[in-house]
């Protein structure tokens, strides 16, 4: 069965996609930006606040899965300037330090908001037997 997870972004009619979707015991979550509840752009010129933010999102629909954040496996963090790679390193590793996922840091030449300084994915697996 197929579970698709909402977060009322704007753009998820726009762009024809769901925050996260859920396939048996996985759940993919799609790439997230530093949305602020209002809709713009949350810490703007804070790549560590920014971080924070997308990680906050993103827990949020692996909650709405039915998972918990010890169920992520992979996280893509795309940013627009690798030369600050470590303030967002220490909000990843403020959530993920005990978890330890695989990571992958990459810089891209831009995201759909200029404003947007990272955006990140998540790939998890609900655990069947926790031993």
């Amino acid at each position: 069965m197929r579970k698709l997870i909402p977060s009322g972004s704007a753009f998820e009619p726009k762009i024809g996609f769901s925050r996260a979707v859920r396939i048996g015991p996985y759940v993919a979550v799609a790439g997230t930006a530093p949305i602020a509840p209002d809709g713009g752009v949350a810490a703007p010129g804070d790549l560590y606040g920014q971080t924070k933010r997308c990680l906050e999102i993103i827990a949020q629909a692996i909650g709405k899965a039915g998972l918990g954040l010890d169920s992520v496996i992979r996280t893509r963090v795309m940013l627009t300037d690798i030369s600050r790679w470590e303030e967002a390193a220490r909000a990843h590793g403020e959530v993920f330090g005990e978890i330890k996922p695989a990571s992958t840091f990459v810089e891209v030449k831009g995201l759909i908001d200029k404003a947007w300084l990272v955006e990140i994915e998540a790939d998890c697996v609900a655990d069947a037997d926790p031993r």
